[in-house]
């Protein structure tokens, strides 16, 4: 099961933003707006604070603000800031006051950097915190990341992007207006086994690509759409695609290095199940590339624990299995050149992220993970709930824009 089910701060929602953000097919916004309404929950179970804060950063040292104090934040991320070379916690916001000042005394973040939801905006005079981290419901990314580059701060946003394309295009031309930079945090491209994959399959290590198959599932225990946010389809969008199951589709590109060309899916969502009276249990898709490969893809809250990544090649297979965890990964090629691989510590993957986010604002340099990529994912995550709607394949442009 991963560990980021619960990991954000939970919402008060208005009855407008439940209308609006309520569609069809992807639970999408077509805009950032109204604003819905935050509530931080008090510091969750099984969190260990730093007993000392962190240590001292070199002096170009980025000043980045965390969004949101959930599990996520305070178990993976903020524990890692310190494993990094140029980055360091510079202001805090949260819903919860009691939360945001026990924190914020951990990290050493001073009593006028730890910002209210409402307050945010007053970031903008605040010279010593140049990004900000969004890890926040989905919902709420969007509004967020506008804000921010609002307030002239760089912003990397949590996966999935937005709700919607409309949003995650809102998001990029916002970061055009200000000259900032925006990145999603897709941490794979930073952990060793899943970029050793993808140079292996660039070098044809198994030979030309034929079938790629990905599954992301666990089983969720019993909750219903008020007590979890990812049951929500206001504030999560589907289902397990958006979360889980962008690990898999991720996969599909990145080592196939294409597009897909069209798309076939189905869904389901199961009847007096209190889990999944908003959102879909599983979803599966089918993705046809140009040079001919197929990638099958399936996610599910509602099934045996699985996270792996298979391609299937003339000379041979890859196997990750686990795939894209925080870490345990396991990866071997079958058939020609077959071995077992271990190309490093999947645990540098969170302090790769972050370092990379830091030098783009500090050397300018390109982002590997950029908005643009966010918004290519929730299009085809459009694309996949269009033709799990409609039971007809949906073929794409190169951009992941659905033809006709």
């Amino acid at each position: 099961m991963p560990q980021t089910i619960s990991r954000r701060g939970f919402i008060e929602t208005t009855g407008a933003l439940a209308a609006t953000l309520t569609t069809a097919t992807s639970a999408a916004a077509t805009t950032p707006h109204p604003r819905p309404k935050l509530k931080g929950l008090p510091l969750p179970g099984g969190v260990r604070l730093p007993a000392t804060p962190p240590r001292r950063k070199r002096d170009d040292s980025v000043g980045i603000a965390i969004i949101g104090l959930g599990g996520y934040a305070l178990n993976q991320i903020m524990p890692r800031i310190d494993q990094t070379e140029r980055m360091h916690i510079s202001a805090l916001v949260s819903g919860n006051p009691a939360k945001l000042a026990q924190v914020g005394d951990a990290y050493g973040v001073p009593a006028d950097a730890r910002y209210s939801y409402a307050e945010f905006d007053k970031i903008a005079a605040d010279d010593r915190t140049q990004a900000v981290y969004i890890i926040l419901p989905t919902a709420f990314h969007a509004d967020f990341t506008i804000r921010a580059f609002a307030a002239g701060k760089h912003v990397l946003c949590e996966k999935p992007m937005a709700l919607s394309s409309a949003e995650c295009e809102a998001m990029i031309a916002a970061s055009r207006r200000a000259n900032r930079k925006l990145m999603i945090a897709y941490r794979c491209h930073f952990e060793p086994y899943n970029v050793e994959a993808m140079r292996l399959m660039r070098e044809q290590t198994v030979g030309t690509i034929r079938l790629i198959r990905t599954e992301q599932s666990y089983r969720a225990g019993p909750t219903t759409p008020a007590q979890n946010w990812r049951f929500n389809r206001a504030l999560a969008g589907g289902g397990p695609l958006e979360d889980y199951g962008l690990y898999g589709l991720q996969s599909a590109l990145y080592l196939s290095g294409e597009m897909p060309e069209s798309i076939s899916a189905t869904t389901f969502q199961p009847k007096d199940d209190p889990r999944f009276t908003e959102i879909f249990a599983h979803v599966a898709a089918q993705l046809r590339f140009p040079s001919g490969a197929v990638a099958q893809l399936a996610t599910s809250y509602d099934s045996a624990g699985a996270n792996f990544a298979q391609v299937r090649g003339t000379q041979g297979t890859l196997i990750m299995d686990p795939a894209t965890g925080y870490s345990g990964q396991k990866m071997r090629i079958e058939g020609q050149n077959a071995r077992e691989l271990t190309p490093g510590d999947p645990n540098v993957q969170f302090a790769g992220q972050l370092d990379h986010f830091a030098n783009a604002i500090c050397d300018n340099a390109s982002i590997l993970t950029p908005g643009e990529m966010g918004l290519r994912d929730i299009r085809l995550i459009e694309a996949i709930y269009a033709a799990a709607r409609s039971g007809r394949t949906v073929k794409l442009a190169p951009d992941g824009r659905m033809r006709g």
